[in-house]
């Protein structure tokens, strides 16, 4: 294993991983967070007792697979929050990977890990879950590319299942090249590509989610983006009633959080660190009308965003309202960062379309991502307008 000043990587014993001498991805170090399978090594999902009783496993989850296949080279497996179930990075038992971009502050969750070895050069790309922005949050409080994308277009078979109508594999990089290099393999050919001027559109509530700092930080790196692409549009109301929104995703996520985990937890009555223990609890009590209920909101936001996208447009937002918050802030103190995040990252989930952010600027000295939402199945083509938009993003205003 490569000397990981960052906690990025679980310590497991080294055991060799297959990879093709020579393929696409020949040269890249990959990472793979703790909720995916690795032959050889055992998935811990960030909980002590998961890690007990999880064996070694036999077959590789086909999305790891793929990219070995490719060529890349496996560099360990990632930290990750418990059970996957947390924006922050920050684990009771295993302790938070340091963020490499603004190691006072925290990493973001829940591929925490994945996103510090990326961005600590401990590995190129990586692989992670994101149900409900665990890829997007550490990738923009980290500085470096992060892909939710379109559902389902990428198999999910072989990891943690947490909240499997929002399941996603997603993945890491430092640049847009290599970002589509990896997509190259795991996503095959956009079956809805954007067009070569695609229209942007600025989501109104995503902006007044920011805080003021970090909103007009992200307001002056748009500026510069239409100067150097054009083809922006209107701000829109991307999102009506925002707070619906959030509800209907965090009752429909946390019921699917307790279904798949709930009757382990019952069974074996696990350690639960803060915050996750409160989430699962939560996620219990959800009744089926509430489900019922935001499932409807769910279709309905969908038809409105797809239609509001169609072909051509794609949606830019702050991916997470500042830079990540300091490491000493208390659990208390986070719950207005973290209100603000979810309501930004329960977007793209509910309408299952593909997200990227973008290492776009600084704040307070740290990482502030941009986010582009795209149409369904324009992936690819969402990564190459990526790579345009931080070239504009860091070009001096003429």
């Amino acid at each position: 294993m490569r000397s990981d000043t960052y906690h990025a990587l679980v310590p497991y014993p080294e055991t060799p991983v297959r990879h093709a001498e020579r393929g696409p991805l020949t040269g890249l170090a990959l990472a793979v967070t703790d909720t995916f399978d690795v032959a050889g090594y055992p998935t811990g999902c960030g909980n002590p007792l998961k890690l007990a009783t999880s064996g070694n496993k036999r077959v590789t989850a086909p999305a790891v697979q793929s990219l070995l296949e490719a060529g890349a080279e496996f560099v360990g497996k990632a930290q990750t929050d418990e059970f996957g179930y947390s924006i922050t990075g920050r684990n009771a038992h295993f302790g938070a990977p340091v963020n490499p971009a603004a190691p006072g502050r925290i990493p973001g969750g829940a591929a925490s890990g994945s996103a510090a070895a990326v961005a600590g050069r401990l590995a190129d790309i990586a692989i992670g879950g994101d149900a409900g922005g665990s890829v997007r949050a550490p990738a923009s409080n980290c500085g470096v590319f992060g892909l939710r994308p379109t559902h389902g277009r990428i198999p999910v078979e072989g990891s943690m299942p947490l909240a499997p109508s929002f399941d996603s594999v997603g993945l890491f990089a430092r640049d847009a090249k290599t970002l589509a290099r990896v997509g190259q393999i795991l996503l095959g050919e956009d079956p809805t590509p954007l067009p070569g001027a695609a229209r942007f559109l600025i989501s109104r509530t995503g902006c007044k989610l920011a805080v003021p700092g970090a909103a007009q930080v992200l307001d002056a790196v748009l500026r510069r983006i239409a100067l150097k692409l054009g083809a922006f549009g209107d701000s829109v109301e991307a999102s009506p009633n925002i707070d619906d929104l959030y509800w209907a995703f965090r009752h429909i996520h946390a019921r699917e959080a307790w279904d798949s985990h709930g009757p382990f937890i019952e069974r074996y009555n696990p350690p639960l660190g803060p915050g996750v223990a409160e989430r699962f609890a939560f996620g219990k009590d959800v009744t089926d009308t509430l489900v019922a209920d935001a499932r409807i909101a769910r279709v309905r936001f969908q038809r409105h965003l797809v239609g509001l996208l169609g072909e051509g447009s794609v949606l830019a937002l702050p991916t997470l309202p500042d830079a990540a918050p300091l490491l000493s802030m208390a659990e208390t103190a986070l719950e207005d960062y973290r209100n603000r995040a979810a309501r930004l990252l329960c977007l793209a989930p509910l309408a299952g379309l593909p997200q990227v952010t973008i290492p776009v600027a600084a704040h307070d000295g740290a990482p502030v991502g941009l986010s582009l939402i795209g149409p369904a199945g324009s992936d690819r083509s969402l990564i190459a307008l990526a790579g345009r938009v931080v070239e504009a993003a860091v070009a001096k205003a003429a």
